[in-house]
């Protein structure tokens, strides 16, 4: 039965990255005629070759992004490597790839990285995105589909938070976020360009490097070094695997419902992260756990309620945290088999 989706055209701005991978791979195994851009600076190639950011593990980050980059040739996804600040080379590549949907991915995904270098997180946030909502307004795109994220609402108020919650971020990264948001909005209101917002959250799987907790929890484990809590780790934080994500994105890109909507796409239940840390205890017994302050610009989060997304795109998120964060530790340890030498130093 035809889903309505083989043969369409989508461009995925930040297609090299940690989501747009993966959601390319998934969409081009469906039928959908799938191109990737990317500038390849921004927490890959470029800046991992110098080691920009300081990882603790250069030579595994750097591994990770290559099997990205070998993974979306041999499914023959082409990658366009192009800085899409640059309005104009941006304007002419997506000219010529003529994508019917626009997928932005592009920003400097990590809250702490945006806080000590606000201009660049503008610069590769908020002037790639209005780059690609000029093309797209004066083009036939369909929908524009744009990755926001749960730091949009700041302290979480309630037991789970909808997408109706008066959102007031903490820090650069939320409020570039939300202005990316306002932006979108914007562009439907004075040019009517159909869209969706997606927000995600605490998000961990293969080929991930952008030192979320979930990433640095296995690395360090496999490393045999500690692994720190923030306080005593009650917090919570709405973990979801890539694939659910991936999931939800994809019904994103043809269902009528999702025109001109925003949705939560989480696994739809807070957890703490000390039962994160249980897990790696259970996986690599001996793992020392110890404590660290908590930063007063990170918020008190919890639940994300993906009842919108059910009840319009009939979503259903597969992965609790039990289930998918054993799938990406047992991917780790399948590496540190096969390349122990990415895990040395």
């Amino acid at each position: 039965m035809s889903t309505g989706i083989e043969g369409l055209r989508v461009a995925i701005i930040g297609g090299a990255g940690f989501i747009g991978h993966n959601l390319a791979l998934h969409l081009k195994s469906l039928g959908v005629d799938v191109a990737t851009v990317d500038g390849l600076e921004v927490n890959n190639l470029i800046s991992l070759a110098a080691n920009a950011d300081n990882v603790p593990h250069p030579t595994l980050s750097m591994a990770l992004v290559n099997q990205r980059l070998i993974l979306l040739r041999e499914h023959k996804i082409p990658l366009y490597v192009q800085d899409a600040r640059d309005y104009h080379a941006l304007c002419h590549l997506l000219a010529q790839i003529k994508p019917d949907v626009i997928i932005h991915l592009a920003a400097v995904s990590h809250a702490d990285r945006s806080n000590k270098n606000p201009y660049s997180t503008f610069d590769h946030s908020l002037r790639t995105l209005e780059n690609a909502l000029d093309y797209a307004r004066g083009a036939s795109v369909k929908r524009f589909i744009f990755l926001s994220s749960s730091m949009v609402y700041g302290n979480f108020d309630g037991q789970a938070v909808t997408e109706e919650a008066v959102c007031n971020p903490l820090g650069i990264y939320g409020a570039l976020k939300l202005c990316g948001e306002k932006i979108v909005l914007a562009y439907n209101q004075v040019f009517d360009l159909p869209y969706t917002i997606i927000r995600p959250s605490a998000l961990y799987g293969e080929r991930c490097v952008s030192r979320r907790v979930g990433q640095v929890f296995i690395e360090n484990a496999l490393c045999g070094k500690p692994i720190y809590l923030t306080g005593d780790g009650r917090d919570r934080l709405d973990f979801t695997y890539i694939k659910d994500l991936v999931q939800g994105i994809t019904l994103c890109v043809t269902a009528e419902k999702a025109l001109n909507q925003t949705f939560n796409l989480t696994f739809g239940n807070g957890r703490e992260i000390r039962e994160l840390a249980e897990i790696i205890s259970d996986e690599f017994p001996g793992t020392q756990i110890g404590s660290r302050a908590k930063d007063n610009l990170t918020p008190e989060r919890g639940t994300l309620s993906v009842d919108k997304a059910r009840r319009l795109l009939a979503y259903e998120p597969a992965f609790p945290l039990d289930r998918g964060y054993r799938e990406y530790v047992k991917w780790y340890k399948g590496l540190k088999t096969t390349q122990p030498s990415l895990f040395a130093g």
